[in-house]
């Protein structure tokens, strides 16, 4: 069993940026790969970001490549996802997830967190 707890989130400008963090529990974390993903009001949550396990791998969507990078640090039990130059349209929550593999579908993961909210204002 994992469990994951976001935080990090909050109000920024535009061009602004954030580090949101997964905590995770559970000693077997370092055996998951994590995803990032995000909903916004009134649209279908959507894939982020991923990582392996070994962090080795990392991928993500088109909309957030060269701006958003995903990290872990195992020994922390912690997934980064820094955020830059943000826009407007990267308001959502976002949540992380944990799952065998590192995909970009919402089935692909076992475990969710709760969430934490991104309000990006132009």
């Amino acid at each position: 069993q994992v469990q994951l707890v976001e935080s990090g989130g909050g109000l920024v400008q535009a061009g602004g940026s954030l580090r949101l963090s997964c905590a995770a529990s559970g000693r077997t974390f370092g055996s998951y790969a994590v995803g990032w993903f995000r909903q916004a009001p009134g649209k279908e949550r959507e894939f982020v970001a991923a990582i392996t396990w070994s962090g080795y791998m990392t991928h993500y969507a088109d909309s957030v490549k060269g701006r958003f990078t995903i990290s872990r640090d195992n020994a922390k039990n912690t997934v980064y996802l820094q955020m830059n130059s943000l826009k407007p349209e990267d308001t959502a929550v976002y949540y992380c997830a944990a799952g065998r593999v590192a995909g970009a579908h919402e089935y692909e993961y076992d475990y969710w967190g709760q969430g934490t909210q991104v309000t990006v204002s132009s």
